[in-house]
């Protein structure tokens, strides 16, 4: 008994000792933005890739080893399946098969899918879709299983099988009623952390009932939580070629489609939640280099087709940035795909010792200079390294990284913040690093700034420890 006093007594004096003759030093580093190109997770652009599945053995290994052997720039794939062999009932086991190796063969893949599952890759929905909503229920429900065993996978679910292309135009399912039904059993087979897609707002409000995002969403309905949009129509001209109602009337909308600018402010507010991206067609001046920036940050494009459409691409590749600040001088187009999706930044870092507090304090404020936030909630860690005793610290920090919609508010700030208690840590020299971590890939985002990131991230001060 007296033994174990004595340590515990020991123990207490040391620290006694240590808390008043203990001395910090504290250096919070510099940061600086940069145009540097950032490979992270679910942003940028992607090429899009159509399988048709049959009865016919396929090897998907080499199909897939032969089709992306030059798709080496992308973070994203766009992964079409063509259902159209099995509109008439049920997809066979040997369907089924293929299409499970097809997704075991994308798993060999360093990329994200946005997966689109069609009945029509020639621009003739009805004409192709099966007769009754019912097959397409049912095929759902047979796809569940695989869907679920590469969730993973799967950025983003676009579409509810049906239309031209599988864009939701051109079928006998645009109803409200039929939407929805689609919808709620595409959540239902589906993982919840993939969000789904569809093709314009009108269809997001006919599915989840509200003109409200952020009331649909905060109100705790899965499907409206993860239903986000895609656009093949993007800035093609003032509506988005019929993705906002085309005239000025106040006459109600038979697609239930609003104004423009109504559709704008309504983009902005439902994609800080949840996704957006497509394709840009159509070269006019709604898509010149000024003008697209702006369009693409007010709808927050996370994602957009690197093929398509090629006029207007190569007419951001002619242009160049007048802006002052880092990217003065770039092209367009990379200007763009830097910008696509969310770019954190360090802003500003704040090491400092509190001594009433016994504590090291660590603020490092972000900004998000991209077009879309990071929508899912990522760990924000703190890591204290000493090189000599090889010792790590590690401590997670509070901080509201979705909350940086970047688009048109690139100047808003977030604080990650945390304390170090002194009892923790050695008489030593510590490195202090800063990391982001996605949390559905596991991957350390990268940030814009001049520095380059290390093992535990980016470098961000010092602390050291004398007593």
């Amino acid at each position: 008994m007296f033994p174990a006093l004595a340590v515990l007594l020991l123990a207490v004096l040391v620290v006694f000792i240590k808390s008043i003759y203990i001395r910090v030093e504290t250096e919070s580093f510099p940061f600086t933005e940069s145009a540097r190109n950032l490979n992270n997770p679910d942003r940028g652009f992607y090429h899009l890739y159509t399988f048709l599945i049959s009865e016919e053995p396929t090897d998907y290994d080499q199909m897939i080893k032969t089709l992306y052997q030059n798709d080496t720039d992308t973070e994203l794939t766009l992964v079409k399946i063509c259902l159209q062999n099995y509109r008439g009932g049920r997809i066979s086991e040997t369907g089924i098969e293929n299409i499970e190796k097809l997704f075991d063969a994308l798993e060999s893949l360093d990329k994200r899918m946005i997966l689109r599952f069609v009945y029509d890759d020639e621009g003739k929905g009805e004409e192709h879709e099966p007769e009754s909503l019912d097959v397409i229920l049912w095929h759902m429900q047979q796809l569940k299983p695989v869907l679920n065993a590469h969730s993973g996978q799967i950025f983003i679910q676009q579409g509810l099988f049906t239309g031209a292309w599988g864009e939701m135009n051109g079928t006998r399912y645009g109803g409200a009623k039929d939407m929805k039904r689609l919808a709620e059993q595409l959540a239902a087979v589906t993982d919840t952390a993939v969000y789904m897609a569809v093709r314009t707002p009108a269809q997001w409000r006919g599915i989840t009932g509200s003109g409200s995002p952020a009331e649909a969403i905060l109100s705790g309905s899965q499907t409206a939580a993860r239903l986000s949009l895609f656009n093949d129509g993007l800035l093609g001209n003032s509506s988005d070629y019929g993705t906002y109602k085309t005239d000025d009337s106040s006459a109600s909308d038979p697609l239930g489609r609003w104004g423009r600018e109504e559709e704008l402010e309504f983009q902005r507010e439902l994609c800080s939640y949840v996704p957006n991206g497509g394709e840009v067609i159509n070269d006019n001046p709604y898509n010149d280099f000024e003008n697209a920036v702006k369009g693409l940050a007010e709808r927050h494009i996370t994602y957009l087709n690197r093929d398509y459409d090629q006029a207007v691409l190569n007419k951001w590749e002619k242009a160049a940035v007048s802006e002052a600040g880092c990217f003065y001088g770039m092209d367009g187009y990379t200007y763009i795909d830097r910008h696509l999706g969310y770019r954190l930044l360090i802003a500003d870092v704040c090491l400092e010792y509190r001594q009433k507090q016994r504590c090291v304090s660590a603020e490092v404020s972000l900004k998000n200079a991209g077009f879309a936030p990071l929508y899912k909630t990522p760990k924000v860690i703190l890591a204290l390294y000493n090189e000599d005793g090889e010792e790590v610290l590690s401590k997670e920090m509070s901080c509201d990284v979705k909350s940086l919609v970047g688009g048109t508010k690139t100047d808003q700030c977030r604080s990650a913040y945390t304390e170090i208690p002194v009892g923790e840590l050695s008489r030593s020299d510590y490195m202090a690093f800063f990391s982001i971590e996605d949390s559905d890939t596991g991957r350390h985002i990268l940030l814009a700034n001049e520095q380059d990131a290390e093992e535990y991230g980016y470098r961000i001060g010092t602390v050291k420890v004398r007593w």
